[in-house]
């Protein structure tokens, strides 16, 4: 699915790598937390897995394909593969919900799947049904991560990546997030969660066999079973 072979990664200019020497799977159907202090690279590792960044050394492979050798095509065919659930949740605020989450189809050239039926089951799995006209600014904050799962699982996506999805919403909130990526990884999806929540992490451990990884020192390690 997604590789790190001895992956380095460091901010131009910067005389020490971020992280270095990074080897890791991902594999298909596997469940990850990454956590580590601010500023530690948790969202840089997040976007070497979609391919917006490039590792300063290393290779990060996406499918079998070594990114730093995909064209532009290639790498929107594995992006079709990866749904990502960002940390600032955007949208455009001039177009409904439902709009909003079927963006990723329309603009894959897809939009003859993005009819209402499909749409409001979707948004009915993440408990939004009732919300499918409202506009982005109307929503509360457990009301837009929701629609940011749905829009990132639209494309029946093989990974589903998020980048502290429960940071700004309340705990009961968190714990119906945290739900219905435990049921995406049930369905065979790779889920990797970047947070630094320690509770939401014990919390999955009583639902999910998952792996948690810690970016500390400039190294990633599984972390021990204390957490």
């Amino acid at each position: 699915m997604i590789a790190f072979d001895t992956v380095s990664y460091s901010y131009a200019g910067s005389a020490a790598p971020l992280f270095g020497g990074v080897s890791l799977e991902l594999a298909r159907g596997s469940f990850h937390f990454l956590t580590g202090p601010s500023g530690a690279g948790k969202t840089t590792f997040m976007r070497l897995c979609y391919g917006a960044l490039l590792p300063s050394d290393g290779r990060v492979s996406l499918f079998g394909q070594d990114s730093a050798q995909m064209d532009r095509n290639a790498v929107a065919l594995a992006r079709r593969k990866i749904g990502v659930v960002h940390q600032d949740c955007k949208f455009l605020d001039h177009l409904p919900l439902k709009e909003n989450v079927a963006l990723p189809l329309k603009v894959s050239a897809q939009s003859k799947l993005a009819d209402d039926k499909n749409i409001s089951e979707l948004l009915s799995w993440v408990g939004l049904s009732g919300r499918a006209n409202a506009l982005p600014p109307e929503l509360s904050g457990g009301e837009r991560q929701r629609a940011a799962l749905a829009r990132a699982v639209i494309m029946s996506p093989d990974v589903i990546l998020a980048d502290e999805p429960t940071g700004n919403i309340d705990w009961e909130m968190s714990q119906r997030l945290l739900r219905l990526l435990v049921e995406l990884n049930s369905l065979g999806k790779t889920i990797v969660i970047a947070t630094h929540d320690l509770s939401l992490i014990r919390t999955a451990k009583t639902m999910v066999q998952a792996r948690v990884l810690r970016i500390a020192g400039g190294s990633v390690q599984i972390a021990g079973a204390d957490l």
